[in-house]
């Protein structure tokens, strides 16, 4: 068994052979994990393998651990995330884990097995011009399937080390990409810099004040075009730090007050909505 400590009081194993029966202990168990809370925190063991560690990880746990309400909102959601990609780890090389899952989760999203590789085709569809600037990249997969074109890319977010993570990544993928740590918001660079900026599934996690403010940064920022995708659901997913919802409607809204400011505005609906303005 491989055991390695996560933040915030989670613990991740990985396990070995087939599963034991926890008789008079409080374990929750479902198709591919065993948890237990404690006074110590959540202790999660599962049974993945390095091929099934990819981003599809964070549908795999909605599904098993937040529906049931194993998960405590949003910092346990990612605790767990990150204990599982890092307990595949080989020789105690935390960066090889991460290896392969960019590996994996660029393989899926790419050959349009996982489930957001629909949201990925649609953007790259949508993308004009060659210097694109990406808002709130995350993992950076959306950049790198741009940079894999030959496109000129530039990956945004808030989290260091996520951007760190990203540029050690995409050096060696052969996929090189520019990355900026920034508030969404407030991008430190010139106005017009891009063709094309992307705002892929990054307002929902923002309150309407916000996610104005990015869209206002997302115009600044372009030459010719802004690309924005939401998902839509019935209640904001919290363990994904959802906290605003979207619809047809809400994102006409959003277009028509474009529109008035003399940018052309159009919404569609495609595994999600689409708000697409163009100056």
């Amino acid at each position: 068994m491989i055991t390695l400590p996560t933040m915030s009081g989670v613990r991740v194993t990985r396990g070995r052979g087939p599963h034991v029966a926890h008789p008079g202990i409080a374990t929750l168990c479902t198709p591919r994990f065993c948890t237990r809370r404690t006074r110590e925190g959540l202790a999660v063991e599962h049974d993945l393998t390095p091929d099934e560690i990819s981003d599809e990880l964070a549908v795999l746990l909605a599904a098993e651990l937040d529906d049931v309400g194993v998960l405590r909102g949003q910092p346990e959601f990612e605790s767990v995330f990150t204990g599982i990609v890092q307990s595949v780890a080989t020789d105690g090389d935390p960066d090889g884990a991460w290896r392969v899952f960019y590996r994996n989760s660029l393989h899926r999203l790419e050959s349009g097995c996982a489930s957001f590789a629909p949201v990925h085709r649609r953007a790259a569809a949508l993308v004009v011009g060659r210097r694109v600037v990406d808002l709130g990249s995350c993992f950076g997969f959306f950049p790198l399937r741009l940079a894999g074109d030959g496109l000129d890319v530039t990956a945004t977010d808030l989290s260091a080390p996520t951007m760190d993570l990203l540029d050690r990544t995409s050096t060696r993928l052969g996929r090189p990409i520019r990355t900026v740590v920034c508030d969404a918001a407030r991008v430190p660079l010139p106005a017009g810099v891009a063709d094309t900026v992307t705002v892929l599934h990054l307002l929902e996690h923002l309150d309407p004040t916000a996610s104005a403010a990015v869209l206002d940064e997302a115009v600044r920022l372009t030459r010719r075009r802004v690309v924005v995708a939401v998902p839509f659901e019935d209640v904001p997913r919290a363990c994904y730090g959802h906290v605003q919802r979207f619809d047809l409607d809400a994102l006409q809204e959003i277009a028509a007050a474009w529109r008035a400011a003399g940018i052309r505005a159009t919404v569609h609906e495609y595994h999600g909505g689409w708000l697409v303005l163009d100056r």
